[in-house]
């Protein structure tokens, strides 16, 4: 069964509210996990970054209070769900440790070994997105948090650009990176096509969709084009596992209405239904 994760990312406008609101969105259209990110941005930018960008010092107010971590975690077991977070400082692996079900390394912290070896020595799973990534860079980071204890990896294929075309998601990387690292894999989406979640899914086998979810529109991050709003992944997440309940299994099986339907066939004799044995 493929899992979903709902990225909250910075959406949640520092509100307390807000932030369950979207744990209890999440549990209601059918996410098995919501994941946050937790950051300080004098630890996330260079400070010649910050003295010069105007947009970077803005970011500030997206920062999630760590003071919150508490209620978010106990919201997330009482609706059933799976609490992640993507630690973006050294600090931050250990302030979320006895909260997060597992780590998510985003993309851009993917050569920060430091930030790798401190996850994989909690035993925690760990999730790692590989946007941007050379496969040599990838194979450096998955050789990193194995050599440290991680034992449940996830790598997610995606795209880090907000929002991602179509004909850029090469979904068939998915399956390099099942074939060459012999791991759980998914889809980080950033191109909220129905179309691209079902062709991960059903024809890449993605074990996990990560998304980017806003509740209304009004979250910081949702004018750049890549979050989802409730109603429109809530229909991707029901018609998956509506399609998965109809695999069934490899052997043929009659249903009780087929078995009514078998006399009625033609019969092999004249061609004719019902079958003669029948007729009478």
């Amino acid at each position: 069964m493929t899992k979903f994760v709902a990225e909250v990312a910075s959406n949640h406008n520092k509100d307390i509210k807000r932030c369950l609101e979207f744990i209890d969105i999440s549990a209601n259209i059918g996410c098995n996990a919501v994941k946050f990110q937790l950051f300080k941005i004098e630890e996330l930018f260079a400070p010649e970054i910050l003295r010069k960008s105007e947009f970077h010092r803005k970011r500030k107010s997206w920062e999630l209070p760590i003071e919150f971590l508490p209620e978010l975690y106990n919201r997330c077991l009482a609706q059933n769900l799976e609490f992640a977070c993507t630690p973006f400082y050294l600090a931050a692996v250990e302030e979320l440790y006895p909260y997060v079900s597992f780590y998510k390394i985003a993309s851009y912290e993917i050569l920060w070994k430091d930030l790798l070896i401190e996850c994989a020595r909690t035993k925690k799973p760990v999730v790692l997105s590989t946007g941007m990534a050379t496969l040599d860079e990838i194979r450096e980071a998955v050789n990193t948090l194995k050599k440290n204890g991680c034992e449940d990896l996830t790598l997610l294929h995606c795209v880090s650009s907000y929002p991602t075309k179509i004909k850029e998601c090469n979904l068939a990387f998915i399956e390099t990176l099942r074939e060459e690292f012999n791991c759980k894999v998914g889809w980080s989406d950033h191109c909220v096509s129905e179309a691209v979640i079902f062709r991960a899914i059903h024809r890449w086998k993605a074990e996990i969709i990560e998304f980017h979810l806003d509740i209304d529109g009004k979250g910081e991050e949702f004018s750049f084009g890549h979050c989802w709003l409730p109603q429109k992944i809530e229909k991707v997440i029901k018609w998956t596992k509506q399609g998965i309940e109809a695999d069934g299994s490899f052997k043929k099986l009659l249903t009780k209405n087929e078995i009514e339907e078998r006399n009625w066939r033609a019969d092999p004799i004249d061609g004719l239904r019902p079958l003669k044995l029948y007729r009478r």
